[in-house]
């Protein structure tokens, strides 16, 4: 890099508010970057800096983003310093058609997510076919990864050994593979309805998939409307949500209520999130949708409470009965609506073929997705290491399905969302994950094909000390999954991953966890999908 000149930008979230909340900490590890490049002799040029009319210095809108990046040399080196979440579809234009080096960078936090932001960009640019490189670091002094630096400063790129990553050449051979196989072409046979409530939540250009590569696997998209939800929902009596309440209450379900709609849930909010709720599976049941994902953060966000109460019992096959609009007819009776949170349809793909390959197989088939969120070693009150393995904060919204959480609806509260992201509330559905043992996985787009990491991974219990300050360290409204990931390091699996979401689903022992994952393999690569297992299974 000839110029010793490095340009960097921040991109940040839509909502002003969450941007203007950020700033501090997103300045605080910038300053931590530039003083790591100071002393290899580089200068660090920001593109943008503070406006005064939103109060914050990170780029909000493509609109902006092009902007920034119109002022950059095509072939300078760019650094996408992270430290929040970030909707990638801001500066995509501006990193399409970049030709100099790229690096995209975060921070190790479960407060400030930023490794969750980069993520997500860095699946971005894998389906656009951005060459770039990535590193991230708790404090940017360790010597991974001042050595991570050097070697983009001196060569352009980073290069993460990934030895954990199996890809498959061929079709896999046994009796779990067989009967994966057989799954996949009934699937792809009886064809499946994909109901989308507006595509590109939150600018995850990664978690849209083109019609003609999803096509061969059987699945077809509905596009709907959101406008079409929030209309079906005032056509939902009172006693209706009422009904479903008083159902949820009886299987001793708690909600953190109170009186002050602008930071508190109020009752009169989950009511209205339990309307949604039942217009979305009468709409779903209109349009012939096995599975829907509601976009809700824009759009819905400025009209309604938050949609994760629905999004959790839509995953759940033990849940509020819902009728017709006549009473007469119970929809998806004793079964889940899978729901793929934020839109993410690689998720929802993933959660489709699941939750159906699941009860072919004998197991519990609920699944959700989880924002690979963060982690840390476990470490006791006397400072020792409690567990070898590294262990994961798997944390989301409130999607997560009951039937995951210790307890069941008796372990289970809702409690608001913060009002920085959604200023009319609503619940979410939270819980604490039961031990056990999962297949993982990940759908993504590479190449316009879609590809599949899958691994096995062990979810443990903590002391309660342990799962608040994680809670306190993350979200504290939201579901929790403690996940040790099977033959697979905290770097690797940031090296590698190609998103924010990791789809999960609990099988019965060990010996079901590899049988499901050889079964969902060959499945998946029966439907054209190509797939990499992922560490010790």
């Amino acid at each position: 890099m000839k110029k010793n000149i490095i340009y960097l930008v921040a991109n940040g979230d839509l909502r002003a508010s969450a941007n203007q909340k950020c700033e501090k900490e997103q300045l605080a590890m910038e300053a931590k970057l530039i003083s790591a490049l100071r002393v290899l002799g580089y200068t660090v040029k920001r593109a943008h800096g503070y406006r005064s009319d939103v109060k914050h210095s990170f780029i909000d809108s493509q609109k902006y983003g092009i902007q920034v990046f119109s002022k950059i040399p095509q072939d300078a080196p760019v650094i996408v310093a992270e430290a929040v979440w970030q909707y990638s579809h801001h500066i995509l234009p501006g990193l399409l058609t970049h030709t100099g080096p790229i690096l995209t960078l975060a921070n190790w936090s479960g407060v400030w997510p930023g490794l969750v932001g980069m993520l997500n960009l860095n699946g971005s640019l894998l389906k656009a076919g951005v060459k770039f490189s990535s590193l991230w670091s708790e404090d940017f002094t360790d010597e991974k990864f001042k050595k991570g630096l050097v070697a983009w400063l001196k060569k352009g790129e980073v290069k993460h050994a990934t030895p954990h990553v199996k890809s498959l050449s061929r079709p896999l051979a046994g009796a779990d593979a067989s009967v994966g196989r057989r799954f996949a072409q009934d699937f792809r046979s009886r064809k499946a309805i994909m109901g989308v409530f507006d595509e590109g939540c939150m600018g995850m250009y990664n978690a849209i998939i083109p019609d003609e590569i999803i096509h061969p696997t059987g699945v077809y998209k509905e596009r709907l409307s959101q406008s079409s939800l929030y209309a079906e929902m005032w056509k939902v009596k009172d006693a209706e949500a009422q009904k479903a309440l008083n159902w949820l209450l009886k299987k001793g379900m708690k909600f953190a209520w109170g009186k002050n709609e602008k930071t508190e849930l109020t009752k009169a909010q989950t009511l209205t999130q339990l309307k949604m709720y039942i217009a979305a599976v009468r709409i779903a049941d209109d349009f012939g949708c096995a599975t829907i994902g509601i976009q809700y953060q824009q759009g819905l966000k400025d009209l309604a409470p938050a949609s994760d109460l629905v999004e959790g019992l839509l995953n759940n096959r033990e849940r509020p009965p819902v009728f017709d609009r006549t009473n007469k007819r119970e929809l998806f009776k004793g079964e889940a609506l899978p729901h793929f949170n934020e839109v993410d349809e690689c998720a929802g793909l993933d959660g489709l073929i699941t939750y159906h390959l699941w009860k072919k197989l004998g197991f519990e088939p609920e699944n959700t997705l989880h924002d690979l969120r963060w982690g840390r070693q476990y470490v006791g009150p006397s400072g020792k290491k409690m567990i070898d393995e590294y262990v994961w904060v798997f944390l989301i919204s409130g999607a997560a399905p009951v039937q995951h959480f210790i307890g069941g609806y008796k372990g289970t509260v809702s409690e608001r969302q913060p009002a920085m992201y959604f200023r009319l509330g609503g619940g979410t559905v939270k819980g604490v994950s039961k031990p056990g043992w999962i297949v993982w996985s990940r759908i993504f787009v590479r190449d316009n094909e879609l590809h599949a990491d899958l691994g096995i991974a062990e979810v443990i219990a903590l002391p309660q000390a342990e799962t608040e300050d994680r809670w306190q360290k993350s979200t504290p409204q939201w579901p929790i999954m403690h996940t040790v990931l099977s033959g697979i390091s905290r770097d690797e699996m940031m090296a590698r991953h190609p998103s924010n979401h990791i789809q999960v689903v609990y099988t019965p022992s060990p010996a079901g966890a590899k049988r499901g994952l050889l079964a969902k393999a060959a499945a998946f690569q029966e439907l054209g999908i190509k797939v990499s297992l992922c560490g010790k299974y």
